[in-house]
């Protein structure tokens, strides 16, 4: 038997927005951008009762909440959030499989004796994150992923909740086929037109009835209603690419304007390369016009870098010969690493002038944050700082 746990933060990007803000904490905020044609990152409990989520038009959620408070994101601060977070995972087990910023599946299975029962470890690590960071987590256990991640939702907000092997059946017979991983609209309108509107239902049917109904799908829906899940927690693989990108507020004109929205971007793919230990030398950058026209221009250095200056005076040129004068509404720099590491020679080449002031930069953000230090124009500008996007999932994690 397995031990597997799903961690999921509780309304992540509120939280932490409710956390860093004192005023805030009670009040009903909704964490999100342009009021036109945003759409809402994240909602707090006390908005969700007037039918408020993630991910809906801001114009809609501004409308069903006008007493809400809202509130710009901070994506590096819930990235520096997220890095601590999964720095505690980390002190329980190495198989750690991210979904997102603010969940992962944990495999505990070989973590039992040292640190006690699953149930415990979930304990504690929701422990960890409430007295180290201040931020709600919630919890599910179970032998398989599937029923761990329902049992995380079904414990929120700031609870856990364990499901043992004896009673999983039971405790999916009672939820809604939607529950099931793999049911979109259109399977669930298939089951309830035969008759199954439970978990309990697909259950107790004959697989190969299932099967002629809905095809191999069929036998697979039937496996997770009996709680049959054989897919492994798979820890982070090895990135090909590391990457940034930003969608602007505002559309905005002009190779200045865009300027220190790529050297954020740049730095930032640079310090995560630092952080993984690689490099590489096929520069990419992206442009999205305020058309939606998606357009993307890269070249390939002589050498392979981490330094986040050479990769923006690379995009800059790029950007400087694709530019059209026309809007901008998001901008993206990106990094293809190098599949195998350059050949050694006789006598090692000295380290470039930049590594030892790279370094030190690295430090200073370790150590005081991504805004203690930052060139001149990302600070006299709207330009997020040198740090991770919400976008990027830092793959890169180090080990610890």
């Amino acid at each position: 038997m397995r031990a597997i746990i799903h961690v999921d933060m509780d309304a992540f990007y509120a939280s932490v927005e409710q956390r860093d803000n004192p005023a805030l904490r009670g009040k009903p905020i909704i964490v999100g951008g342009h009021a036109q044609r945003g759409v809402v990152v994240a909602a707090s409990y006390e908005v969700r009762p007037f039918g408020v989520r993630s991910a809906m038009p801001m114009a809609r959620a501004i409308k069903a909440a006008p007493h809400a408070i809202v509130v710009k994101p901070r994506f590096s601060a819930y990235a520096e959030a997220s890095e601590q977070v999964f720095a505690i995972f980390e002190r329980y087990t190495p198989l750690i499989e991210p979904l997102s910023l603010d969940e992962a599946f944990l495999d505990v299975t070989a973590s039992v004796g040292l640190f006690g029962t699953p149930a415990d470890i979930a304990r504690r690590i929701r422990k960890e994150i409430a007295d180290e960071l201040n931020l709600p987590a919630s919890a599910g256990i179970a032998t398989v992923k599937f029923v761990a991640k329902i049992a995380s939702d079904l414990a929120k907000p700031n609870g856990q909740r364990e499901v043992r092997p004896e009673e999983t059946v039971a405790f999916l017979a009672g939820l809604p086929v939607s529950r099931l991983w793999g049911v979109g609209p259109k399977t669930e309108e298939a089951l309830k037109a035969a008759g199954l509107r439970t978990i309990g239902d697909v259950a107790a049917r004959e697989p190969e009835w299932l099967e002629e109904r809905l095809g191999s799908s069929g036998r697979h829906l039937w496996e997770l209603s009996q709680g049959i899940d054989t897919r492994e927690v798979v820890p982070d693989r090895a990135a090909k690419s590391v990457g940034a990108e930003d969608t602007f507020e505002e559309d905005l004109t002009g190779v200045d304007a865009l300027k220190p929205h790529v050297h954020s971007q740049a730095l930032r793919v640079g310090r995560r390369l630092r952080r993984a230990g690689v490099k590489g030398r096929v520069v990419q950058l992206k442009l999205k016009f305020a058309d939606f026209t998606l357009i993307t221009r890269r070249t390939t250095l002589r050498e392979a870098t981490d330094d986040g200056q050479a990769l923006y005076r690379t995009a800059l040129e790029l950007m400087e010969r694709s530019h059209e004068g026309k809007p901008i509404r998001l901008t993206g720099v990106s990094v293809q690493l190098d599949d195998v590491p350059p050949q050694l020679g006789l006598f090692p080449a000295a380290p470039p002038r930049t590594a030892k002031l790279n370094a030190a930069l690295d430090k200073i953000a370790e150590r005081f944050g991504s805004k203690a230090i930052t060139t001149a124009d990302i600070a006299g500008s709207e330009a997020p700082a040198d740090d991770a996007h919400r976008s990027e999932r830092p793959v890169d994690r180090p080990k610890r």
